[in-house]
């Protein structure tokens, strides 16, 4: 099974085995490592895209429970040079990160987060109330999420014995998550709340960052 080093650091190159290389129907390829500092799709949150050597990655996703990078082209078996692109794992991690803020201030009103998508121009949280929920309006929860990015918030990483990762931001209590994410909250810019809307007994906070 490939090491997932995406999980326990921001390393955006580095060295990796090239463990499989397999024609797919669609002309592509799929390519296993025997470690990956790619994240797949999943959790919320797209993939990482990059290079092994020269050939391109355009897509990382789970297939059987092994991690699967699809290439442009064939790769050679053996030892390769892998780079992830920065511009889009940055992005990436600051959405992740500033839902999961958002998370942490809405929850302050009494709602519960249940679900989440943190893809680039369709950024949202879902939350369900809870028995003492407080209405709570787009500029509530923007001038609170920019009080947190003034103070600078640091990301808290913890592996679990049992496998899984939990990650807060200063004293908030953590969630599970297998995202990438943003040092400390600085990193995250400004956070733009675009709407907050009632759907079905849920609230959905609609979010960019810029």
């Amino acid at each position: 099974m490939t090491e997932r080093l995406y999980l326990s650091s921001n390393i955006l190159s580095g060295n990796a085995e090239i463990i499989d290389c397999i024609p797919r129907d669609d002309g592509r390829y799929s390519v296993r490592l025997n470690s990956t500092i790619f994240h797949p799709q999943g959790g919320g949150q797209p993939s990482d895209i990059g290079w092994i050597n020269e050939v391109t990655v355009v897509h990382v996703t789970i297939e059987e429970n092994e991690i699967i990078h699809i290439t442009t082209a064939p790769v050679t078996l053996g030892n390769a040079f892998v780079r992830v692109d920065s511009k889009r794992r940055q992005l990436n991690s600051r959405l992740h990160s500033a839902g999961h803020l958002i998370g942490h201030i809405v929850e302050l009103d009494m709602w519960h987060p249940i679900k989440a998508h943190h893809w680039p121009g369709e950024s949202k949280v879902v939350f369900k109330a809870g028995v003492d929920s407080q209405s709570i309006s787009a500029e509530d929860i923007q001038t609170k999420c920019k009080n947190c990015i003034t103070q600078d918030l640091p990301c808290k990483m913890t592996q679990r014995d049992d496998g899984l990762r939990e990650i807060g931001f200063g004293h908030f209590k953590p969630y599970l998550c297998g995202g990438t994410h943003v040092i400390s909250l600085k990193q995250l810019g400004d956070i733009k709340i675009q709407e907050v809307k009632m759907k079905k007994g849920n609230l959905a906070v609609y979010y960019d960052v810029v």
